[in-house]
């Protein structure tokens, strides 16, 4: 077979064509009819990889979030429109109600008097207050304990009554109450040591208030929820919700495609044209809060904290960023199915990305920078040196992701390009995000699902994420004038200031090239025709799950077990 260019576009006529019939309207296809509207059914989810844990409060990986999200709820439900700022647009969940103090330093919440735990036991303030003591308590190393950084305390003055209490007033405060704290059982948690949560019997059997409840795990194939016949805010639409385990998209989508499953959250451009072929499926394409990109450790890849003998040096990220073709990497990989990213931040949340510079692919300006630095290629390996230190590193990669694979490999020939000599570094997901972790690393292909508000760049490239236990800022990455000017915009009063300052914030990162930022997905699910959907939120496509229906006169073989 002739060798093809390593970096020529590949573009896929049928997924091109798949794509715009989707945008078009191809989610209006109706799911099949007849029948009532009597709950039952169910719907397989096949996922790229198995959750570590489906704890909200130790979150390391979408999968498990769109688990827990059926399991556990919030004090309030963020509303369609995603509105950060204030209240407005919250929905009740466990709180029926919530009333702010006159000088809008705390809300208190009155819970809904007929919640309850799936063991029937009744939903408290306490368990709320718990729950924060527990996201928030060091030895737990939670992910979600800086971005309730402006909660001071939480307090049950009665067992119906919960009072959050802020350390200082900001346009999101409320948001930052509610959306980052999923209500924990105190009555199953009491005994377990916080840094003993994921290896709980808790963490394997979890009892939460959602619409669904645990039912099954099977490590290494499925887990399987069962809607709670007699909840307190309604029986879920749908019998059961079993996800599917696969080792990375492509069986996952095979499975989509045998009739095994019912919905995959993200195709690929190679599977869009069987998918439109399909008498069975349907496209639906739905809006993105998510990133990916590639990323430096700025600190030394042995965990000891010591500055990165690569990384650490601003001018020789930015060269190495030059020295890749974005536009041409992501289009070969995503066909028209993804954005070149503007940085760390999605397009929907920043409507002001057009007037970022970003660092221009530029390979001549790249190797002149280089050579600058001193990085030089003295024995014509192909390979720059400097003091005799060779410029290679190594990239992480999940095996789960075919995309960062693909990504990775081209940017390591481009790389090659400018005398950078880059080893590629496949793992498997859980020893990938243990690496990520334990900060033993150089680069790593990384992506983030981002939630409605901006603040939680603070905790993914700020100072907090860095220096925090469990914090997600692996790179290390760290700067006083993007801190400051997060700050500002946070603290803002009006939407003009804010956007002006997030403007300085991401501008700042941008030119300090701690990553390459690489692909923004248009995403589009795959899903059974004989389901009826719920709105696909950009925050996450779970969070209507449980209004999700099958119409009895379509129900198959599987929609039936468990009785309906």
């Amino acid at each position: 077979m002739p060798k093809r260019p390593p970096f020529q576009t590949a573009l896929l006529p049928a997924a091109t064509a798949a794509l715009a019939a989707a945008l078009a309207g191809c989610d209006r296809a109706p799911a099949a009819s007849g029948g009532d509207a009597a709950p039952g059914g169910t719907v397989v989810v096949a996922a790229a990889a198995e959750p570590g844990n489906i704890l909200p409060v130790l979150p390391n990986t979408t999968q498990g979030q769109s688990i827990y999200a059926q399991l556990f709820d919030r004090l309030a439900e963020i509303g369609p429109a995603l509105n950060t700022v204030g209240d407005q647009g919250f929905r009740p969940r466990l709180a029926r109600s919530w009333a702010w103090a006159p000088d809008s330093l705390s809300v208190r919440f009155a819970l809904d008097a007929a919640a309850r735990w799936h063991d029937g036991r009744p939903v408290t303030a306490a368990d709320v207050a718990f729950s924060f003591r527990l996201a928030t308590d060091p030895r737990a190393a939670s992910p979600v304990a800086p971005l309730l950084a402006n909660v001071d305390s939480v307090t049950a003055p009665d067992s119906a009554t919960a009072v959050v209490w802020f350390a200082r007033r900001s346009p999101q405060q409320f948001f930052d109450a509610v959306y980052h704290l999923y209500v924990l059982p105190e009555h199953r948690l009491r005994d377990v040591a916080p840094d003993r949560l994921a290896a709980s019997p808790f963490a394997r059997e979890p009892v939460g208030s959602g619409r669904f409840r645990f039912a099954r795990w099977e490590r290494g194939q499925r887990l399987e929820l069962e809607a709670v016949p007699d909840h307190w805010r309604g029986r879920a639409k749908l019998d059961r919700l079993v996800w599917a385990f696969a080792p990375d998209f492509g069986t996952a989508t095979i499975r989509l495609l045998a009739g095994d499953a019912d919905f995959v959250e993200n195709l690929r451009p190679e599977t869009l044209g069987q998918m439109t072929r399909s008498r069975s499926l349907r496209l639906v394409p739905y809006p993105s809060l998510d990133y990916g990109f590639l990323q430096f450790n700025l600190r030394a890849a042995d965990a000891s904290g010591a500055a990165h003998p690569l990384f650490a040096d601003r001018e020789l990220r930015r060269a190495l960023t030059m020295a890749v073709d974005r536009e041409r990497v992501v289009r070969n990989v995503f066909d028209s199915l993804a954005y070149t990213a503007v940085g760390p931040v999605p397009r929907a949340v920043f409507p002001d990305w057009e007037r970022l510079r970003q660092l221009p692919y530029d390979v001549a300006r790249a190797r002149a920078l280089l050579d600058s630095l001193g990085w030089r290629d003295a024995d014509g390996d192909g390979t720059r040196e400097r003091d005799g230190v060779p410029l290679a590193f190594g990239v992480l990669v999940p095996t789960s992701s075919q995309i960062r694979q693909r990504l990775a490999v081209l940017m390591q020939e481009q790389l090659r390009g400018v005398g950078a000599r880059v080893t590629v570094e496949p793992l498997e997901i859980g020893v990938f995000v243990d690496r990520l972790n334990d900060r033993r690393f150089d680069a790593a292909m990384g992506g983030w699902h981002t939630d409605p508000s901006p603040a939680g760049i603070r905790e993914t490239w700020g100072v907090i994420g860095t220096r925090t236990s469990g914090g997600s800022n692996y790179g290390s990455y760290e700067s006083r004038a993007f801190e400051t000017a997060v700050d500002s915009a946070l603290d803002a009063n009006s939407p003009e200031r804010s956007r002006a300052h997030w403007l300085r914030a991401y501008q700042t990162i941008l030119d300090d090239a701690p990553a390459v930022w690489l692909f923004e997905p248009r995403l589009v699910a795959g899903v059974h025709r004989r389901i009826q959907v719920a709105g696909l939120r950009a925050d996450g496509w779970w969070a209507e799950l449980d209004e999700w229906s099958i119409p009895l006169g379509a129900r198959i073989g599987r929609d039936r077990v468990g009785g309906r």
